[in-house]
């Protein structure tokens, strides 16, 4: 009986339509710049008119980078931001707000590879669905193929690996209740491949940041993931006959699914 009304009770909150929160002016937005933040600056806090919007260029983009304009997004507020946690953190972060319909949640969103950007797709993609939202670079500018931001800087280390996503994580709260009146009713993480492992290390280290946390294909055991992609560039360089020439992929290839294509029973 006991467990039947324990059950009737999470269903009655988790169902319960939430309380309306008025639409915020395009000044509720501006004002937010001159919000105190503990050791964050921020440097941008204007209201962005529905429709298509395009990313900021990133730094030393990789050969043939072009990412399209994101389109058909409902207006939002966005707020950019820098937290300098430790004297070597320069951690910037963006908040996207819907100006109206806002869920009464928050979704902080992953990275892939080494980051070094915000990841203004995934963004894009939690505001179509009236989620609030957040994106970091984890603290370095990069292409995300890049780890040499980590030499002699162990900081950028730390802030790469955690620190990165709790700080916009938190200061993202702050600056959603202060926009719209009101905290995320429930908070979730968004993130696959380095952002799958940023999602373990939240509910390792931080579980209260999130209610929900979605770790897609987490890169985890950071340190045999990175040895194992150098072991067979070291083999062919010890041995060039160990080289597999392009000629032979589709033969591995196929040999692979003669042996292993059955092992599911279909």
């Amino acid at each position: 009986m006991r467990k039947a009304l324990a059950f009737a009770a999470l269903v009655t909150l988790l169902c319960t339509p939430r309380a309306a929160v008025a639409a915020p002016t395009a000044a509720a937005c501006e004002s937010l710049a001159a919000l105190s933040l503990p050791h964050t600056t921020i440097t941008l806090a204007q209201s962005v008119p529905a429709g298509e919007f395009t990313p900021p260029p990133p730094t030393n983009p990789p050969p043939g980078f072009n990412e399209a304009p994101l389109k058909n997004l409902p207006g939002f507020c966005r707020v950019a931001a820098t937290a300098s946690p430790t004297s070597d953190s320069v951690i910037k972060f963006e908040v996207w707000m819907p100006a109206a319909n806002w869920n009464g949640k928050f979704q902080g969103v992953g990275n892939g590879g080494w980051a070094g950007r915000i990841s203004y797709g995934a963004l894009g993609a939690a505001l179509q669905h009236n989620y609030a939202t957040a994106s970091t670079d984890t603290g370095h500018a990069g292409n995300g193929g890049d780890g040499s931001f980590a030499f002699g800087h162990p900081e950028k280390l730390v802030d790469f690996a955690e620190r990165s996503v709790h700080e916009m994580t938190v200061q993202a709260k702050t600056l959603i209740a202060a926009y719209y009146g009101a905290s995320p009713r429930y908070s979730y993480w968004n993130g696959c491949s380095t952002g799958g492992r940023q999602a373990l290390m939240e509910a390792q280290r931080y579980p209260h940041d999130y209610n929900g946390i979605a770790a897609g294909a987490p890169a985890n055991y950071w340190t045999h993931l990175m040895f194992a992609c150098l072991w067979p560039a070291k083999a062919d360089l010890i041995d060039p006959a160990s080289f597999i020439p392009p000629g032979k992929y589709e033969m591995i290839q196929l040999a692979a699914f003669a042996a292993c294509d059955a092992l599911d029973g279909r």
